[in-house]
């Protein structure tokens, strides 16, 4: 029992320990942490402010400060300048969505798979390069000094999406996830702060926790990450950068304006903030907006990856690099992954040279409007929001269903869908909403399939 007597005092959190298990702050940290598992804590909860736990424990303010930090680090809550210290809604929420096998019995409408029915150029081109006489090569090292026209295939693809760049700001990385994973070990030290949107892509979040950066929601009006708020969180929030999707927003499927954009980019300037921009669906528009890195090409990390519009095992992306990021995110890259496929760069250099990514880009795109028609007709009483070239929708739920129950129930009647709870950020309140992905089922059927259960889910009263 604390010397001081709180026993009837309105504290969210009594947290009772053994002052003889050092140190302390370790302690009270996995006291907090045992009580979230335990739903002890809810998300949400707001927690005492540490001078009263302080008080309450007859414990030194630094010593809550510390476990305070130990947990904010983890992911377990979230503090906010001027608000206070909350569990986080995401705090027990499975980031990594993306199963180790297949669902059974489920139609996948989760992960956001591009359909696969538009593979043949890649496998014709595939067989050309395996061909040729010198075909060992694919198979070695890839060289720096090798890649120079491959390299002029990535600034064709991202003049394509609409940024233009120069071959000597090009780094290749594995995957968008991996090139994410590099920007933050080469501009954050641990405990640094990054903005993101309230939602935002569970990817970026695990890289977050592994490296012990700290994510800050930014708050978003009609799913716009807020240029105020961003300007507020660069004033206020002590942050070093923020991370955006600016097209088909993973996950409300939504798109920054120009005007946002070339504010964001204005305010990244004013306040000398990274920026790292996953274009990774910018290919799936006919006519791509103008990528933030437009306006500011010496702030903006830009990675096109190629998993979405091209093909999920096509492990590459481009990354456009300001000169000032260039040197310590290739030492970061060299590190996580030493080397990119020779294999797979040339592959996908040789599509985008020769013009055939974009007759595979434009499969994609006609099985995508096809899709999403098919979805708007089986939902058009409902909010789904999301374009038509879109590879996954944005569904607001009716009634008073959570995206988590919503997700329970429709795997309870084979179908996989991923509740907002997986996307949000520290204290921010979920939507009560649903991701759902057009394009995994395996064919129209299943699809049809699985929008039929969805309706018929949202339909039942609960």
């Amino acid at each position: 029992m604390p010397i001081n007597s709180f026993e009837n005092y309105p504290m969210s959190w009594k947290p009772s320990i053994d002052k003889r298990d050092k140190p302390i702050y370790q302690t009270l940290a996995r006291q907090l942490e045992q009580d979230v598992l335990d739903g002890v804590l809810l998300p949400g909860t707001k927690l005492p402010p540490q001078r009263e736990l302080a008080d309450y424990l007859d414990l030194n303010l630094s010593t809550i400060s510390k476990a305070f930090k130990v947990c904010e680090l983890k992911g377990l809550v979230s503090a906010s300048v001027g608000s206070g210290t909350f569990v986080s809604y995401d705090a027990l929420s499975n980031a990594y969505l993306l199963e180790d096998t297949k669902p059974k019995n489920l139609i996948e409408m989760g992960a956001t798979l591009p359909d696969d029915a538009s593979y043949e150029p890649l496998m014709l081109q595939l067989k050309t390069m395996l061909q040729e006489s010198d075909y060992e090569r694919w198979f070695g090292y890839g060289r720096a000094g090798e890649s120079l026209w491959q390299k002029d295939a990535a600034v064709k693809l991202m003049r394509r999406g609409g940024f233009e760049t120069t071959v000597d700001h090009i780094l290749f990385a594995n995957g968008g996830q991996n090139a994410i994973a590099a920007a933050l070990a080469s501009l954050c030290k641990p405990g640094d702060r990054i903005g993101v949107d309230h939602h935002t892509y569970p990817g970026l979040k695990t890289v977050a926790a592994m490296l012990s950066v700290q994510i800050v929601p930014i708050r978003s009006e009609y799913y716009q990450l807020s240029p105020e708020s961003f300007e507020h969180a660069c004033k206020n929030e002590n942050i070093k950068g923020i991370y955006i999707i600016p097209d088909y927003h993973n996950p409300t499927a939504s798109f920054m304006s120009v005007e946002n954009r070339e504010k964001i980019a204005a305010i990244a300037k004013k306040y000398n903030q990274f920026v790292i921009e996953d274009a990774s669906y910018h290919l799936l528009s006919n006519n791509p907006l103008p990528a933030v890195a437009s306006f500011a090409p010496d702030q903006v990390i830009y990675i096109s990856s190629l998993s979405k519009s091209f093909a999920p095992g096509l492990r590459l992306a481009y990354v456009a690099v300001p000169k000032q990021f260039k040197e310590p995110l290739s030492k970061a890259l060299y590190n996580l992954n030493i080397t990119v496929s020779p294999l797979l760069a040339e592959l996908t250099a040789r599509m985008i040279v020769s013009n055939q990514f974009e007759t595979l880009v434009e499969s994609h795109r006609e099985q995508n409007i096809r899709r999403n028609k098919l979805a708007d007709e089986y939902l058009s009483d409902y909010t789904c929001v999301g374009d038509e070239t879109g590879i996954f929708r944005w569904l607001l739920l009716p009634g008073k269903l959570t995206g988590a129950e919503f997700e329970a129930l429709a795997a309870q009647n084979g179908v996989q869908v991923y509740a907002a709870e997986r996307f949000v950020v520290g204290n921010s309140c979920p939507d009560r909403a649903v991701r759902i992905s057009v394009c995994a089922p395996e064919s129209m059927e299943e699809l049809k399939l699985g929008l039929v259960i969805l309706k018929r889910l949202l339909e039942t009263p609960i």
